[in-house]
């Protein structure tokens, strides 16, 4: 084979190799220049900065390179700004009420990366930055209290308005129903050959939205996993749910394994399109396995989505 040729075949096949990859990441574009990467935690976005010809020839490059990162940043801040923060708050809103939030995000904004730098026949320069979504701005955008409330396996009688586990030899009230949780996530951990290391929610198909802060409530509509049950120094270095496109992947990912527990979505829940509802029956099998291996408060959480 010619070398042009071989040049030609092997550049196709990078084409088609990164679009695959690209594909199988869980990404959101967030205006024209910015992207949220849920797989991988990372925001990126791209600016464009012209040479000024009032400049001398010898700064024009310089100047338009400055100009790019301004744009850039800029554009970082929009995607940020756009990303779901749970199922009724975007970050836009969020920092919009909250000075303090305001500035802080803004400030950590400014540690970008520039990852590639493009110079254009026109003179004009391209400028491509990121940052993770984890550290220092998940740590400003969480909430600040976090975790705390244990984990009831099935079997525990729980108060209808709170969701707590009700006091030991108190007396229920007339008319008070309280909540008796099922059993049948036991038996499902018995057959699994172990303790479950993770927890994966097959939500394909639903059109979930990916967010910060998800949650998992049960057709009850009380929460099965969010905030309330995480550490929040676990959440603010990992994320509180990692996202992938695929259930056989995601097995394999170093959040959850070694053996998941599997579970089907019902459907999605709040105006975001954030949460996810599961059964009674899978929320119990999730209640089982974490009150015995504390998997949730760690985080080792996934969602598949579309």
């Amino acid at each position: 084979m010619k070398p042009n040729r071989l040049l030609l075949l092997l550049l196709a096949l990078f084409v088609v190799f990164s679009g695959s990859l690209w594909a199988q990441t869980v990404t959101q574009p967030v205006g024209n220049s910015g992207t949220v990467d849920w797989s991988s935690q990372i925001l990126r976005a791209t600016g464009i900065g012209s040479p000024n010809p009032n400049m001398p020839q010898t700064a024009q490059r310089a100047g338009a390179i400055e100009a790019a990162k301004l744009a850039a940043l800029r554009n970082l801040l929009g995607t940020i700004l756009g990303m779901t923060l749970n199922s009724e708050t975007t970050v836009r809103n969020y920092v919009v009420e909250n000075d303090v939030i305001n500035t802080r995000v803004r400030g950590i904004v400014r540690g970008y990366t520039v990852v590639d730098t493009k110079y254009m026949s026109t003179g004009d320069i391209e400028v491509t930055v990121e940052m993770p979504i984890t550290g220092a701005l998940s740590d400003a955008l969480l909430p600040q209290q976090m975790g705390g409330t244990p984990i009831m396996a099935a079997g525990a009688d729980l108060c209808p308005t709170c969701g707590q586990p009700w006091p030991a030899g108190k007396p229920v009230p007339p008319g008070v129903q309280l909540i008796r949780r099922g059993s049948a996530g036991s038996q499902a951990a018995q057959q699994s050959g172990g303790a479950y290391t993770g927890l994966i929610v097959d939500a394909k198909g639903l059109g979930i939205r990916p967010a910060m802060a998800p949650k998992i409530i049960d057709e009850t509509g009380q929460e099965v996993y969010g905030s309330k049950y995480v550490s929040r120094d676990w959440a603010v270095q990992i994320g509180m749910v990692g996202y992938d496109k695929d259930v056989s992947r995601a097995k394999s990912n170093d959040r959850v394994t070694n053996n998941p527990l599997v579970v089907k979505a019902l459907r999605v829940s709040g105006p975001n399109k954030a949460d996810i509802v599961v059964s009674n029956a899978a929320a119990a099998s999730i209640r089982n396995a974490a009150a015995t291996q504390n998997f949730l408060d760690k985080c080792k959480v996934m969602f598949i989505v579309d």
